[in-house]
């Protein structure tokens, strides 16, 4: 075995040089946020006798999933540097779009369905194609497709059903199939758990394997880390933000027919507010505002956070009065410790 004198290491190529595994799990993104869910479960575990129950369990990760099946594909496009400020009204209009087309147009929700999502892939796309079209900050495009989706789900809901609300199409074709894939659940072990804790575990995989095994993932990278010098080497940058808005699309459909098929109507007012508790969950999880850094699986760590403080407050009995102060205080701790911990892990390596 070789050794490099000290003056021949200063010429060896840095990308060659070995890196030991334990250095590589102290560099990954969610490695703060998991210090960070750790410290959250075992406070509520000291606080709320409730929180360490199975069925409570159960609970945790259904409100968790919700969450982080939005979440992933916002810290993707985080990582590719860009914001959906619509992430969270567009999921009320998937399912808003599956309602009422489904019952105005048509006996069969399937259709209706079908329509929702080439909607809401068209509403991801106009995002994408006018933030790369335009050059406007990616605040500006969507917080302008955020304004005109709250006003088209009040306005059509109120034009077609005459109120804030929908009409119920649990009587209609279809509507069994349907809330079988979006909306069912499944006992293990006297724990009831909902089939949306499926569609986030196979986002997650999904996603990671796209970050860390394609050459899609080399390019949301590149272009979060710099977009023009991203372009300079072959990326095709345009191409890639619109396909992460179209990604966040998606998702929201996913989410939309949810909300949808589990309580057969939506009110048109839902959603607003939920895409910074999106875009908080991915920053827990280690993903940076400014792009370029981040992971699918972090976001779930922050999701699951989410979840855990939700109802761990619901499980401690606290007054519901201070219910947003808790929630906010915890998620500030929880954040910090998550930047604390890399600071360390930094200084380290």
């Amino acid at each position: 075995m070789s050794t490099l004198a000290p003056n021949e290491l200063d010429h060896v190529d840095e990308r060659l040089l070995r890196t030991s595994p334990l250095k590589k799990l102290l560099a990954r993104p969610e490695l703060g946020s998991i210090v960070g869910a750790a410290a959250v479960f075992v406070f509520f575990s000291l606080v709320a006798d409730s929180f360490l129950r199975a069925s409570s369990l159960g609970t945790v990760l259904y409100a968790a999933s919700t969450i982080g099946i939005m979440a992933v594909p916002v810290a993707l496009l985080m990582i590719g540097g860009e914001f959906d400020l619509s992430a969270g009204v567009m999921v009320t209009s998937s399912a808003l779009i599956s309602s009422m087309f489904s019952y105005q147009m048509t006996a069969n929700v399937w259709v209706g369905v079908g329509v929702s999502l080439l909607v809401t892939l068209a509403i991801g796309f106009f995002n994408g194609f006018m933030l790369t079209r335009t050059k406007l900050p990616s605040f500006i495009i969507t917080l302008g497709t955020f304004l005109m989706l709250t006003g088209l789900n009040l306005g059509f809901t109120k034009l077609i059903s005459g109120t804030v609300s929908t009409k119920s199409i649990a009587d209609m074709e279809g509507f069994p199939s349907a809330r079988k894939l979006f909306a069912s659940q499944w006992t293990v072990g006297g724990v009831e758990l909902k089939v949306t804790i499926l569609w986030w575990v196979g986002l997650v995989a999904l996603a990671t394997w796209i970050l860390l095994r394609t050459r899609a993932g080399n390019w949301i990278f590149a272009v979060g880390g710099g977009a023009d010098a991203a372009r300079a080497v072959g990326v095709p940058v345009s191409r890639t933000k619109i396909g992460l808005y179209m990604g966040v699309a998606f998702c929201a459909w996913i989410s939309g027919q949810h909300l949808l098929f589990s309580f057969d109507v939506v009110q048109s007012g839902e959603g607003v507010g939920n895409e910074l508790i999106y875009i908080i969950a991915a920053v827990i999880g280690g993903c940076l505002i400014t792009g370029g850094y981040g992971s699918a699986i972090g976001s779930a760590v922050g999701a699951f956070i989410f979840g855990m403080t939700g109802k761990g407050i619901v499980y401690a009995e606290w007054n519901p009065d201070w219910f947003t102060f808790f929630l906010g205080a915890m998620l500030l701790l929880a954040t910090l410790l998550n930047a604390w911990i890399r600071k360390r892990v930094e200084a380290t390596t």
